[in-house]
């Protein structure tokens, strides 16, 4: 009789693209997105949390560079005996719920609702160094008027709330662009009249084709400049290996339209906004994104907000395909080192826009609504590389076990240290051996371990060992300074609490 093969052990690792978070990691998040919805909540709006799975037909089709309706997102197919069931999907964003959520209560909700939102969002794309499938995003957005004030706020409110988690003015830009200016001069470069159908380098197009061609060229701005744009809309251009790419097929008097456009940002305000109007020449459309963005411009220097937090750049594109007005991108604009030691800056954090037709996909109603999402990850990884968080998050004092039997003693003092607002555990491993108990506390980080034993218990007292102190003399300190200098005391059982207090308020202190 053969033997029946055993199962395969199953691989202890994450899937591609996910990755575990530990304990500092978690805290620091958790802090992070307490300040963050700190601010949110002192400009007026609104918790909301709804489901991590829509259905496909909810989400839609925003992602950029994809093809396929349910590429991009990890989505299934409902069970159903006629294979008719629905396909649900991860959200991939926060903003596509918040249009269901809103079309689905907009009886009940108020008009204009503001509502932030915190959680992951999952994207089934490439993963990349750094780049996660899952990643964590903090809305805020206005839904119910057109008003520009409800952007200038938006914009504001950003710049309050990389300043409040520890982005100082000065490490950070807010660039503010409008993708009315943009369809502007997409219409000087291709004319006013909606042909369906546009020559190019020889070959026929479809107009969307054509311009989706002259938007993922802009993007490139950044990368390879004016002249590299230049060349990518005309006739190509060699990239840095000496390949050859192809341009989109403009002639050079409709590539002059894109140019102006994204050279027109100036010294101030006033004068960017009057680039932008000669560069959007007749088009109506492209008028009314610059009125807009002179709206935005006037509230925020109302408010304070000058071109050293936000400017109005027309390099801003944004990805996702729902805008219809205003975007905004905040970029960090310190440098760092990447992994081969070249320097390079930080890069963006945090974007949105306007998106007035995605609540009218289940309404047929338009209803404008605008918001910015913050990429959390990003923004830790951010404050990591300049040093103002990471390290270890302090672990909780240590009852040490002398004498299994009086583990009831034991639990009495961790619950008075708890009861004070001190974090505190008992050591619940093996208590043989105390040289064990004192590297549990080393890797946990904590501060202080309580130690008592039967003399102790005997006697009325505790001792109160300093880990912070006496590691620091363990490695700096000579005999005499270590004889000055004691880190283990023995006080009264009832002053337990209070000697406790005092040593993590001094080890704050020295840390400060």
């Amino acid at each position: 009789m053969a033997k029946t093969k055993k199962a395969p052990r199953p691989k202890a690792e994450t899937p591609k693209g996910f990755r575990d978070y530990f304990g500092v990691e978690v805290t620091e998040r958790a802090d992070m997105l307490r300040k963050i919805a700190g601010v949110y909540h002192r400009y007026g709006f609104d918790a909301l949390e709804t489901s991590a799975v829509e259905t496909v037909e909810a989400l839609g089709k925003f992602l950029p560079d994809v093809d396929r309706p349910n590429e991009g997102v990890f989505a299934w197919q409902e069970f159903d005996e006629d294979d008719k069931g629905d396909w649900m999907a991860l959200r991939y964003d926060l903003t596509a719920p918040l249009a269901r959520v809103y079309a689905q209560y907009r009886n009940d909700l108020p008009t204009p609702y503001r509502r932030y939102a915190m959680g992951p969002v999952w994207r089934n794309e490439k993963p990349g160094p750094g780049r996660y499938r899952q990643f964590y995003q903090c809305d805020a957005d206005t839904v119910g008027t057109a008003s520009m004030a409800a952007d200038a706020e938006i914009c504001a409110m950003l710049a309050d709330t990389l300043e409040e988690v520890g982005i100082p003015r000065g490490d950070y830009l807010i660039r503010v662009n409008n993708r009315k200016v943009l369809e502007g001069v997409l219409d000087s470069v291709f004319g006013f009249q909606a042909d369906d159908e546009i020559a190019l380098l020889g070959a026929v197009y479809d107009r969307e084709h054509a311009k989706d061609a002259v938007l993922r060229t802009i993007d490139k701005f950044d990368k390879v400049g004016e002249e590299g744009v230049r060349a990518l809309l005309t006739e190509g251009r060699l990239d840095a290996s000496g390949a050859f790419i192809d341009g989109v097929g403009l002639t050079h008097a409709q590539a002059n339209p894109v140019i102006a456009f994204l050279t027109s940002r100036a010294e101030t305000a006033d004068a960017t906004l009057s680039n932008l109007q000669n560069a959007v020449g007749d088009s109506l459309k492209g008028a009314d994104g610059v009125n807009e963005l002179r709206q935005i411009a006037d509230l925020l220097a109302a408010q304070g907000y000058g071109p050293d937090r936000i400017v109005i750049d027309p390099s801003v594109v944004r990805g996702l395909g729902y805008y219809t007005g205003p975007v905004y991108e905040a970029e960090l604009t310190f440098e760092i080192h990447d992994e081969k030691g070249r320097k390079r800056q930080f890069g963006s954090v945090a974007g949105g826009g306007r998106y007035d037709d995605l609540v009218k996909r289940f309404t047929g109603q338009a209803v404008p609504a605008t918001g910015v999402s913050i990429g959390v990850d990003r923004l830790l990884a951010a404050l990591r590389e300049k040093g103002r968080i990471g390290g270890s998050v302090e672990g909780p004092v240590v009852v040490t076990v002398m004498d299994r039997d009086r583990m009831a003693d034991y639990q009495a003092m961790v619950a008075e240290l708890r009861n004070a607002g001190i974090r505190a555990e008992v050591y619940l491993g093996n208590p043989k051996n105390f040289g064990n108990q004192m590297k549990y506390a080393d890797r946990r980080g904590s501060p202080v371990a309580v130690i008592a034993g039967s003399d102790e218990f005997d006697a009325g007292k505790v001792q109160i060992k300093d880990l912070v102190l006496g590691k620091q003399i363990a490695e700096n300190a000579t005999l005499e300074e270590w004889k000055e200098r004691p880190s283990q005391f023995e006080v009264p059982r009832d002053q337990l609490v209070a000697k406790v207090r005092e040593m993590l308020d001094g080890q704050e202190s020295g840390q400060g």
